[in-house]
């Protein structure tokens, strides 16, 4: 049993032991990840004052997310075009100077919510080229091999921050108000940029492109063309598809759950926030253990994601609520990072940003949609009908992609192993 725990240990921090690269962007993304929760809480909050409408917070995430959707799917053949250290390098840089200035707007006590909106928007077009432009570097960063333990790790920091960020920024609020979340985050971006400064290009893996690049038109018809010839790809797309956009619309029921259901302040937010991001964590963290991709391990995830928000709708307690949204945490991150991995590992290097755009739009590209429909059912029925609609909705997808799975396996024509 313990030279299993060890076995097991080893495994999980594999990437961080054996790439110095990955180390320093590893230490980097901790402290501005976590100041970019603080940000999304506290973003989130602003509106929440500046207007109690949940339509208010809908229109929030709309304008967040509507980036992804315009831009999402030509981000990935600029990260096949560029190199990925500097692409990151520049949009990082973008989102601290944005971060100042919602900083300031906020510290003014005079913060119109259409420039809140219009902040916001550009914040999630810069994060739209950022994204595939750092999956892809960690692939260059680690190789092909370790490439799953640090997709798990990197959810693990992420969902780390996440526990760390709002709980902070519950207390920051409470005590000082909004703009000071923004003014921290905006200097976190400082490690980042120091990390991805510090560098070795030459260490970086190699990743075959060709001679000549694509266009950004030509580019993603590639990259579309691809995921409609492979089984996997489509398959992780459109089971991310339709659960992200339906079922993880926490940016705006979270805030909701927190302010209206429960009849609290931005100190249980926080909390809420941090404990759905303390289970996704762990599960992160059992991903980066078991460090391979697996089908049966993403279906159980998003079965379990799903079966966890029904049970969290009739909820009305702060201590109820949240090991309910432990679980959900939990079951976030195992079939975030399954499905992450099983894309990367199906996909040839010249074609990697494109696709990894791909699953990024699946996820967030509808989220503007999404998150006007959960503002829509809290708004006529509360949170209780929000997370009751992504349970049954999520269920519903797994049970079709299980079924596939199970139709093609049994003709000896299965994507991937279900073991």
């Amino acid at each position: 049993m313990t030279a299993a725990i060890l076995a097991l240990n080893e495994r999980t921090f594999a990437s961080l032991r054996r790439h110095r690269n990955y180390r320093l962007f590893f230490v980097g993304q901790v402290v501005s990840v976590s100041g970019s929760w603080m940000q999304n809480v506290a973003l989130a909050w602003l509106v929440i004052q500046l207007s109690p409408s949940p339509l208010a917070l809908g229109a929030l995430a709309f304008c967040r997310f509507i980036p992804f959707t315009i831009f999402g799917l030509f981000a990935g053949t600029v990260a096949d075009r560029v190199d990925n250290r500097k692409l990151v390098m520049a949009t990082q840089a973008t989102s601290m100077a944005l971060s100042a200035a919602l900083a300031v707007v906020a510290l003014s006590n005079h913060a119109p919510l259409w420039l809140v909106y219009t902040l916001a928007a550009l914040t999630g077009t810069a994060t739209v080229f950022d994204a595939p432009g750092r999956q892809a570097l960690t692939f260059q960063m680690v190789g092909r091999d370790e490439l799953p333990n640090a997709v798990a790790l990197n959810s693990s920091l992420f969902n780390a921050s996440r526990v760390i960020g709002p709980a902070i920024a519950g207390v920051l609020i409470a005590a000082v108000g909004v703009g000071a979340c923004f003014a921290v985050n905006a200097v976190t971006f400082l490690a980042v940029l120091a990390s991805l400064a510090m560098m070795r290009p030459e260490e970086l893996y190699a990743v075959k492109r060709k001679e000549v690049p694509p266009t950004i038109f030509r580019g993603t018809r590639e990259g579309l063309a691809y995921a409609a010839r492979n089984e996997n790809v489509r398959l992780v797309l459109f089971l991310v598809t339709i659960v992200a956009s339906v079922g993880f619309n926490f940016h705006v029921i979270l805030p909701l759950l927190a302010s209206q259901t429960l009849e609290t302040g931005p100190e249980v937010f926080g909390l809420l926030s941090a404990v759905f991001g303390l289970g996704a964590l762990t599960g992160a963290l059992v991903a980066a253990g078991i460090a391979r991709a697996s089908w049966k391990v993403l279906l159980l995830g998003t079965g379990g994601f799903s079966v966890a928000l029904l049970a969290l709708a009739p909820l009305a307690s702060v201590a109820a609520c949240s090991v309910l949204l432990f679980l959900v945490g939990v079951a976030f991150t195992t079939w975030t990072a399954n499905a992450n991995s099983i894309l990367q590992l199906n996909v040839p290097d010249h074609l990697r940003g494109r696709v990894l755009a791909l699953y990024l739009w699946a996820f967030a590209g509808l989220a503007p949609v999404g998150g006007m429909l959960a503002g829509w059912l809290a708004d006529i029925g509360g949170t209780e009908l929000s997370f009751a609609v992504s349970g049954v909705t999520g269920l519903a997808v797994t049970g079709i992609v299980g079924l596939r799975l199970q139709a093609l396996r049994s003709t000896k024509s299965a994507p991937v192993s279900l073991a």
